[in-house]
């Protein structure tokens, strides 16, 4: 049986630097992310944080990424997947 990844082996250093601030995030009670405001607390661009949180909507299993709102900055729903009924 296969060991399970670290996530560094599962993710590149960008989506577990997003995924890091998700989780701590979510953790404090967020649920909504605008990807420019994560952007720039992490140091990214928009366009790297929107290109890699679609990403980590399609192969995350520890959260619930979603795309909520386009107005002003993409804003993304995240839940935690052992939150949820």
């Amino acid at each position: 049986m296969a060991e399970p990844k670290t996530i560094l082996e599962r993710y590149n250093e960008t989506q577990a630097k997003i995924l890091g601030y998700l989780k701590a995030g979510v953790s404090k009670g967020g649920r909504f992310f605008k990807a420019k405001y994560i952007a720039k607390d992490l140091g990214l661009s928009s366009k790297e944080v929107g290109t890699n949180l679609a990403i980590l909507s399609e192969i995350c299993d520890e959260l619930d990424i979603s795309r909520w709102s386009y107005s002003n900055s993409t804003t993304w729903m995240v839940t935690s997947k052992s939150m949820q009924y």
